[in-house]
């Protein structure tokens, strides 16, 4: 069917698509499941409908007229599963329903254009998919890295360059005005506002999918060029075969990102190495084979010594259930990791460390023995171990605490175990 000539085109109904009942409702059922803290406004998730319902109609109202302001992000600094913080922006509750729901309409545009080999932020991808990619490339022969980090990316993007390349899809000036407006709304840093002239703050519901439209255009790049990458968000690498071919890549990167995105070059950071030097998402490659990396492993024990640390006054239940929640969500994700040799021992620091929580919360001798005992220790084995003047690190590792608080007493007091983490990611079926 053909269009008649000056009718408008879906996208510039987009608005409408977007203020829906059915839209709305569909973004607030999005934010809710992924909870998050309130924006500058207090306001949580908790309380948002009753406070926001009686509201509603003069909202819904400013957004058609586009009279709507959003309120500026919350920065606050959140720590890397491979150690260090990246700063995040926390929208109000309202502004993240607003954002999914610009987000939800706009997808369906963009993200069928979007490369293959871009895996960030993508229904049906995901970073584990973008490590095996790269593993992929390192099979065909392909081992040489060219490492690029892009300096503060999200800091650094261009709002006039960025609403460009936005409105060659999008029609609708009041959905392109209203998307201004959320990259100008500025940021609170300590109770402070500041303007915000560039940047994509991280943590709203459309900011991955902004970048993602930005960076397809550098994707688009490498695949006219015939390269092999591999994407993710702001990370990246493109694989080669010899490191003259790296570092002629490398050169012809680092003068387009500048020139036609605007973008810069982490120079520190950036480099062609040999894929064996490679870290890419928190992981490593050995030959073809897919590790977690040193720096991830470190921040992990760091996450967990804190856990399990003597000076943190809280119950063993509550220790147990957040060192627990910590350990399955590190192994989701780093879980993929082909080492399995240092497995067990990684187990085994762990539940000395949970002893030396409970040794240390017993605290006195008779409590000390009297504990031992109803484990089922040993009469002698229990008064001297109670007896005993050592630390608790030491004591954890004697005889006493490992025939009381035994592996299987701990599992049933809620700790969880690595190694048959492990086992359910690579042979799920043996490990049921």
């Amino acid at each position: 069917m053909k269009r008649v000539i000056g009718q408008p085109t879906p996208e510039q109904h987009l608005l409408e698509r977007i203020l829906s009942r059915e839209n709305l409702e569909t973004a607030w059922k999005r934010v809710r499941a992924n909870k998050g803290a309130p924006g500058v406004d207090g306001l949580t998730i908790e309380q948002f409908p009753d406070r926001t319902r009686p509201l509603w109609a003069d909202i819904r109202a400013s957004l058609a007229t586009g009279t709507y302001q959003p309120k500026p992000v919350l920065r606050v600094e959140i720590p890397k599963p491979t150690g260090g913080t990246r700063p995040l922006g926390i929208p109000t509750v309202l502004d993240r329903m607003i954002q999914q729901s610009i987000a939800q309409v706009l997808t369906p545009i963009f993200d069928p254009e979007f490369s293959e080999s871009s895996f960030g932020f993508r229904s049906g991808r995901s970073a584990h998919d973008a490590v095996r990619q790269v593993r992929a490339y390192l099979r065909q022969g392909y081992r040489i890295a060219v490492d690029i980090d892009l300096a503060k990316f999200f800091d650094t993007v261009d709002h006039d360059l960025l609403m460009h390349v936005v409105s060659r899809r999008v029609r609708d000036k009041q959905v392109l005005a209203l998307i201004g407006r959320y990259l100008r709304a500025g940021v609170k840093v300590d109770g402070r506002l500041e303007k915000t002239r560039m940047g994509v703050p991280q943590g709203g519901p459309l900011s991955p999918l902004l970048a993602n439209i930005l960076l397809d255009h550098l994707d688009k790049e490498l695949e006219r060029r015939g390269h092999k990458f591999v994407r993710y968000a702001d990370d990246f690498v493109i694989l080669v075969k010899s490191r003259r071919a790296g570092e002629r890549v490398m050169a012809g990167v680092r003068t387009y990102l500048p020139k036609h995105l605007k973008l810069r070059v982490n120079e520190t950071r950036s480099r062609v190495v040999h894929s064996d030097q490679l870290e890419f998402l928190g992981f490593v490659f050995k030959g073809t084979r897919i590790l977690r990396s040193d720096s991830a492993y470190k921040e992990f024990r760091r996450r967990v010594k804190k856990y399990t640390g003597r000076s943190w006054f809280v119950s063993m239940e509550y220790r147990l259930h957040k060192l627990s929640t910590y350990i399955r969500g590190w192994m989701g994700y780093f879980g993929i990791s082909e080492r399995y040799h240092d497995i067990p021992e990684i187990d085994g620091w762990i539940r000395r460390r949970v002893r030396l929580c409970y040794w240390k919360q017993w605290r006195w001798c008779r409590t000390k023995i009297r504990k031992l005992l109803r484990l089922g220790t040993e009469l002698g084995t229990a008064i001297r171990a109670g007896l005993n003047r050592n630390g608790p690190w030491a004591m954890a590792r004697r005889l006493a605490a490992h025939s009381g608080m035994t592996n299987q007493w701990l599992k049933n007091q809620g700790l969880v175990s690595v190694k048959e983490l492990w086992a359910k990611i690579h042979y799920p079926v043996t490990a049921r």
